[in-house]
């Protein structure tokens, strides 16, 4: 998922006062992301503040200052870990189907099914936080996320040397990574009924495997 520029600009860690370095201070940082979640999906975006999300953690104001300056600092911190987490199993998932050298057709709608779930799919809860994510998220986090991506499927098709694939091109990976993601962002914002359903997965498996297939 998608983090802004000036005092909010680069990655989790770099939105949090402190780092959590103890297993306590990784339980507290988990009850603040767990509540801020649960506001923005019972009360809305707007309703959030930081006091609410320290009432509703069940720790003081200033337990929460000491981790994060505002709201908008858990809400990227939250974004950016979500979206790191859906990265590295996506790329844990092709390194496995590479060694196995799985069927492409059968990689290509995991990476997909996996992408849905990451950034479209899930319950009110995850829902309300993905699409606040794809509205908070400044462009160039998600050209970045778009970016590694396209080299992650790039260099499994390149690995996979299969008959049945093209060959990767930057034109070819940079339009189908594109597609992909484009579609899935805007069933996440206008919270569409097609997200989670076969009907979707089937969609965009049949785009990007015409774009990919010699």
């Amino acid at each position: 998922m998608p983090a802004p520029k000036n005092s909010h600009r680069g990655d989790a860690a770099q939105n949090m006062r402190k780092q959590p370095s103890q297993d306590r201070a990784q339980r507290t940082i988990e009850t603040i992301f767990e509540a801020t979640a649960q506001i923005v999906e019972e009360q809305g975006e707007s309703s959030l503040t930081t006091n609410k999300i320290a009432q509703k953690a069940g720790f003081s104001i200033g337990t929460l200052y000491q981790y994060f300056p505002t709201k908008e600092a858990i809400l990227l911190a939250l974004i950016n870990r979500s979206r790191r987490k859906a990265m590295d199993e996506i790329q844990q998932m092709l390194e496995r189907a590479v060694r196995e050298k799985a069927d492409p057709q059968t990689i290509l709608r995991e990476r997909i099914r996996m992408l849905i779930e990451a950034f479209g799919a899930g319950g009110s809860a995850k829902r309300a936080m993905i699409r606040l994510a794809w509205r908070m998220d400044h462009h160039e986090n998600v050209i970045q996320a778009m970016r590694e991506g396209a080299e992650q499927i790039a260099l499994a098709m390149s690995q996979l040397n299969s008959p049945a694939l093209r060959p990767p091109s930057p034109a070819m990976i940079f339009v189908l990574s594109r597609a992909v993601m484009g579609a899935i962002r805007s069933a996440s914002l206008e919270n569409s009924p097609l997200l989670g359903t076969r009907e979707f997965e089937d969609e965009l498996v049949r785009m990007a495997w015409g774009m990919l297939r010699a």
